[in-house]
């Protein structure tokens, strides 16, 4: 367990949360990072018939293997009607079915990310509980609202409140996890 596993709950090749995980990610400098870009992973629509007939994929128990092996887990959840995307539901729901403990105890920062001013907070709130139904520790929350205002490609979080909260709880999520 010696890397920090980082994705966003989005599979759009133009995800603002896979920007916000990619700039949170270009702040640790004393860790060895695993970005996954999930616009990479498809996962099919899970049904109970299509796992009967076709089982799990690598990709899927490689997922797996890699949340369990990480020392910690950063995630940031996009949002769609207040609720996180049918992306990371079924992705959540492939995972569950194929080891229920798949992020069992495992250091999560959950992060979340929109254009509007809640910030993906339904989606955060949502995220996280069912993230702690399969036994992850969530070590802190951070929603970044109006992200066209508050995020710069090359600056990162321009807000400086916003800022420092999330500095904050990424300092403490390394403090967790070592």
């Amino acid at each position: 367990m010696s890397f920090i596993l980082a994705f966003a709950g989005s599979n759009s090749s133009a995800s603002i949360n896979f920007e916000l995980v990619k700039y949170t990610c270009s702040l640790i400098g004393t860790e060895e990072v695993r970005l996954m870009n999930m616009s990479n992973c498809p996962f099919p629509m899970y049904s109970m018939d299509y796992e009967k007939e076709h089982g799990y994929s690598n990709a899927l128990n490689e997922f797996k293997r890699d949340i369990q092996f990480s020392k910690g887990v950063i995630i940031s959840v996009n949002e769609h009607n207040s609720y996180p995307s049918a992306y990371f539901k079924n992705l959540l729901d492939w995972l569950s079915r194929l080891d229920r403990d798949f992020i069992w105890d495992k250091k999560v920062l959950l992060m979340a990310t929109s254009p509007g001013k809640r910030g993906g907070i339904g989606a955060l709130e949502v995220s996280s509980a069912l993230l702690k139904r399969f036994g992850a520790h969530i070590v802190g929350t951070f929603s970044l609202p109006q992200f066209k205002e508050n995020f710069d490609a090359y600056k990162g979080i321009v807000d400086a409140d916003l800022a420092q909260a999330h500095q904050n709880l990424l300092k403490d999520f390394l403090k967790v996890i070592d």
